[in-house]
């Protein structure tokens, strides 16, 4: 299976005032862009050019570095821009916030775990809410890593690479952080994933 850029399922400027178009066209059209270029190219002639995202993701973890670092970043991309939209935030769909207070204590501290993981990943990575033996945890990965690795499904993740929040938020990763949680995550989207992780 070769990668393709998928369009973003809002318009560039839709998430303003949070990322603004300036950041949506560098961070999709120029970065996303870039790991399913290089990741097609790396790809080729490899045995898992037939294979899946998720198994070419596990597969090259360790494996092929260079290949792993494009597909695996493809693979959290193609996730990050439906983890979001306009006037995201709000409610939490029931079951999964249900299962977000079983599991984590409160919806509040969730939320408060899940920034603290993106403030605390030092450098360039990602924070997530991911399935893991049948239970949402809090984690944060490196670089382009995701929980697929760590044999959990990821359900929510925010990209703490500078290029997703600096030309907005210059060296603010925390109000970053806050916006995402507060008013772009798309909880349809990640009850949906939970629903498919259960």
């Amino acid at each position: 299976m070769s990668f393709t850029l998928p369009d973003l399922p809002y318009a560039h400027d839709a998430l303003q005032p949070y990322l603004s178009r300036e950041t949506m066209e560098y961070h999709h059209d120029k970065h996303h862009k870039a790991y399913v270029d290089n990741g097609n190219k790396l790809l080729e002639g490899t045995d898992l050019a037939g294979k899946s995202l998720e198994e070419i993701v596990k597969a090259s973890y360790g494996t092929n570095p260079a290949l792993f670092n494009n597909a695996g970043q493809h693979y959290n991309h193609l996730h990050f821009w439906n983890w979001m939209k306009p006037n995201g935030g709000g409610p939490i769909p029931g079951e999964l916030e249900k299962k977000i207070i079983e599991d984590l204590g409160s919806v509040e501290k969730a939320k408060e775990d899940f920034i603290q993981a993106g403030i605390s990943q030092f450098g360039s990575g990602w924070a997530w809410l991911a399935v893991k033996n049948g239970k949402i945890v809090v984690l944060k990965t490196p670089n382009g890593e995701s929980p697929l690795i760590q044999d959990a499904t990821p359900i929510l993740g925010v990209d703490v690479w500078e290029h997703s929040y600096y030309i907005d938020y210059r060296n603010r990763r925390p109000d970053y952080l806050k916006a995402f949680v507060d008013n772009l995550v798309n909880w349809e989207y990640v009850a949906e994933l939970f629903s498919k992780a259960s």
